[in-house]
Formats: C-alpha cells, structure tokens, sequence
C-alpha cells in the first residue's frame, strides 16, 4: 500500500519486494538478536518459578565465574522477600546457577542477583540452561501440541543478519529476509545499514486505556553505528527513501531525530517512544512490517504512519484474504508518499 493512500493496495509475495520498492533506497534493519533468557528455577521448598531476563543492571567480575544484576520478570515467586535464594535448573553436570531477589517492582517486575561458575558471563550459558521467549500466542499453540520451544525456534525466531544479543521478542518484520534476498537488494543498488533496538516484553502488553494516549511504553536501548547515521544523513541529502524494515527501526530513527533537533545521531540512547496518529516523522519514508494486532502500540504507530483508514482497508483486504498475522506471519510494505 501507499503510504497515505490514493492507490490501491496490490497483493503479492514478499520476494516480489524488490520489484516494488522505489530506486536506491536505504532500508534500515535492527540487528538485535533474541537471547534464551527464559529461566526456569526452583524455590527451597521445590516449586517453580520462572524468570523472564528483560535487560542487564551491571555485571561484576569474579574468579572463575559471573555474578550480573538484570532486570526479570517473574512468575510463581508469589510474595517472596528481597534476599530469597533460588537454584536456576541447568543440564546435569553443569555447574550451579542462583538467583537471589534484590528488589521487588510492579507488575511482576524484579531485579534479580544471578551469579554462577565456569563462564566469563551469564551470556556464555543462556543457550544451555535458557529457552528463547516465544511469543504467548506461538507458546499457547505449542503446549495445545503438547510441545515445547526447540531447537528450530532458536533459528527460526531470528533474523539472518541478527548479531546483537540482548532482545526477548525477535522484530519480526526481518524474519522475512533471506541472505539471498539482502544480495538481490544491494544487487539492484539498494543500501542496507543496521541499528540495534533490543526489544523488551513490553512490545506483547496490549493497551488497555479507552484512550490510547494514557498508555506508556517499557524503556528500550538502542545503538546507532556512525556508519548508518551517516548513511541515512546521504540518503536525505540525495532524496533517496529511507525504508525501516520493522516498527522497532521507526522508533529508533524517530527518537534519536526528536532528541536532536531532527538528525539521527550515531550512538547509544534509550527510548519510550510511543508513537500515535496525528505524530509527525522526521526520517522514515516507507516501512516494512507484519500485520499486528488490535489495541497493540504496533497497530497505532503504522495508522500514525500510513493513516488511520488506508491502513484499517488494507487489514480488512487481508483478513479476507487469509493473510496470517502475529510474528510468524504476512508482511506489508507501505511506500513512501504523502504524511496521512
């Protein structure tokens, strides 16, 4: 579809996306990679809870070990106090992992003190003690399976140019892109630059204020290589479209411009960034993203970029026409046009 309507929008198959996009484009991925930070842990008395790692605090160097401070969340620790001990499960013959509660939030909310031996860092084990965090609807499907997360979502649930570990939901919209795709891409002259935007659980919580604007989005981190802030510093000064492949790029671009008077500046940053119709963008042109559900964050910000009707029509096409929604789901790309 195009962005702010006039044209209909055409159905096709992604691999048709280079047919479709306008000459020399930059397209803006987000390299984060989705860490097993899915924890399973057993109180003294036996039960057991699970912890969800969201972000690190701050690490502390030991001898022969790793003892890190991270953000969680919780579920089964009921009314434990700062101070409670947990024993994290890990593989027979490996050694020991605790946990140890050092500080309680809202919402199910922790900081967690993890510490253990035989690694450098927490980082070194999370693929052998930890599970990757699926989404609760692809869990959901899963347990009506009588399965379990794999190996294959591992690999499934990245992107192929993910590199940076640290996100617990994959930006989805990069799960459509092959190594074969990026090549035909830079073949026909398009650009590809990378952020990193590591996604936290908040992208899952739906809104659930009757006004929209009372809803607040989780802190995320993000980094901008000097290279992709003077990539898209070109691709302005040349007219060439800037095309964010997933909404985690769009916040990214978007609050780096806002914080510093309209220019995506290279560097570490953190962003709250809620974006709603009626907002202005400073960077972004087109966008590449699945189809997203209602009263999500998601759903807002590509209405605030494309308007409201044109991209309520183009769902009503595609919930006719069988599209599949959520991660592992349809693509849309909106080309650039005029601000809705």
């Amino acid at each position: 579809m195009q962005r702010g309507g006039g044209t209909p929008s055409k159905h096709g198959h992604f691999g048709d996306l280079v047919e479709h996009l306008p000459p020399l484009c930059l397209l803006v991925l987000n390299d984060t990679r989705v860490l097993a930070a899915r924890l399973h842990a057993r109180k003294p008395t036996g039960g057991i809870v699970e912890l969800l790692l969201t972000r690190v605090i701050f690490a502390t160097p030991t001898a022969g070990g790793f003892d890190e401070t991270w953000e969680t969340l919780g579920r089964g620790l009921g009314g434990a106090p700062v101070g409670f001990t947990l024993e994290v499960e890990v593989p027979p013959g490996n050694p020991p992992v605790r946990a140890t509660i050092v500080e309680r939030r809202e919402e199910g909310r922790f900081v967690v003190r993890i510490a253990g031996e035989g690694a450098a860092a927490l980082g070194a084990v999370l693929d052998s003690i930890g599970e990757v965090p699926l989404p609760p609807y692809i869990e959901a499907a899963r347990r009506e399976r009588g399965g379990a997360p794999g190996v294959d979502d591992r690999d499934r649930y990245q992107t192929v140019y993910a590199s940076a570990p640290g996100a617990v939901a994959a930006p989805t919209a990069g799960l459509h892109f092959t190594e074969a795709r990026l090549t035909e891409l830079r073949a026909r002259g398009h650009e590809l630059a990378t952020v990193t935007l590591h996604v936290g659980p908040g992208t899952f919580r739906p809104i659930k204020s009757d006004d929209p604007r009372a809803h607040r989005m989780d802190q995320e981190h993000y980094v901008i290589p000097a290279e992709t802030a003077d990539a898209i510093a070109r691709a302005r000064a040349e007219g060439r479209p800037v095309v964010a492949v997933g909404t985690t790029v769009v916040r990214t671009l978007e609050a780096s411009a806002r914080a510093n008077g309209g220019v995506v500046t290279a560097g570490p940053g953190a962003t709250d960034l809620y974006i709603l119709p009626g907002d202005a963008f400073a960077v972004v042109d087109g966008l590449i993203t699945n189809f997203h559900l209602p009263r999500s964050t998601l759903l807002m910000l590509v209405c605030a970029f494309a308007g409201t009707a044109p991209v309520l029509a183009a769902y009503e096409e595609a919930v006719a026409a069988g599209y599949r929604f959520y991660s592992y789901g349809d693509a849309m790309f909106i080309r650039p046009g005029r601000a809705p």
